[in-house]
């Protein structure tokens, strides 16, 4: 069976691609810049650009499964370059975001929305992987530890339950792999079969984490002084305006602040509860990652 990856560049596109090569597989890796990719030798790096659908017949030729990244660019004739191609199942690494009242305009949840709008209209079948906040996300603050800089949040106390990046490329390559069609519908709930395919999931780590508990945790594991400065809503606007556009940088402080007033976080589906064996924890993450903090 022939797979094909987009978003070939991110983390866990980078990691389905490396375990179904490993497997045996036979795996074509997609990117718009497909020299710019860097894969293992054996797998076949292709051009596809999602709003030049000239690039699609090419890419999906002799495929029939395909890890989707959410661009909603070009998405319905995508769609129907696949369902022409024969491909079956499309694996769409979505958010948890979805699953809000207004999701069709949310900055943060619209483009997984149009995606998954498109293929629940298709003839494919298909599997929702909606991770909740990534690990990864600590990245963006690394040049400030390392510089010894405080970090700056208006919502140091909002818990979130960060998930290991290469825990959804397990259930990514899980719901590839899967050996038959499960069918039920796309509800987002625990599963009732035996496999991914057909169904959306939402996934967290296995533990509930303030921004606190998190940069505590890099601190333990770098040895690295991490100062937390509480900041005003329109500070925190001013900062994060300079590096993403005001609609995001509103939408993240709204769901931060809901989340510090909510509490705990909610943990939904993990490896663990899916696959049968343990999450990655956030501090793991951390002690692979530590290196970026240091310097």
């Amino acid at each position: 069976m022939s797979f094909l990856v987009t978003g070939a560049r991110g983390k866990v596109g980078r990691s389905v691609v490396r375990q179904l090569h490993a497997a045996g597989h036979t795996v074509r890796a997609a990117s718009a810049g497909p020299a710019e990719l860097t894969v293992p030798d054996g797998v076949e790096a292709v051009e596809l650009v999602l709003d030049r659908p000239d690039t699609f017949a090419a890419a999906l030729d002799g495929v029939r499964q395909v890890f989707l990244y959410p661009n909603p660019a070009g998405i319905d004739a995508l769609v129907k370059a696949a369902e022409a191609a024969g491909v079956e199942h499309v694996v769409l690494l979505s958010t948890s975001a979805v699953l809000a009242p207004d999701a069709a305009t949310h900055p943060i949840a619209s483009h997984s929305f149009l995606v998954e709008a498109a293929l629940t209209d298709s003839r494919l079948a298909a599997t929702f992987l909606r991770p909740d906040a990534f690990a990864s996300n600590t990245l963006g603050m690394a040049d400030a530890i390392r510089n010894g800089h405080p970090i700056a949040l208006a919502h140091p106390d909002a818990h979130l339950a960060p998930i290991h990046p290469e825990d959804i490329a397990d259930l990514a390559v899980d719901a590839l792999t899967g050996d038959a069609l499960t069918g039920g519908s796309l509800t987002g709930g625990s599963l009732t079969g035996d496999s991914l395919t057909g169904r959306a999931v939402v996934l967290t780590g296995p533990e509930s984490l303030s921004f606190r508990e998190q940069y505590a945790t890099v601190a333990e594991e770098t040895g690295r002084e991490i100062t937390i400065d509480r900041v005003t809503r329109a500070e925190a606007e001013a900062q994060m305006g300079r590096f993403m556009p005001a609609r995001l940088v509103g939408a993240l402080l709204d769901l931060w602040a809901a989340a510090e007033a909510h509490g705990r976080a909610e943990i939904h589906d993990t490896t663990a509860s899916l696959l049968g064996r343990p999450a990655r924890t956030y501090r793991q993450w951390v002690r692979e990652n530590a290196g970026e903090f240091r310097g």
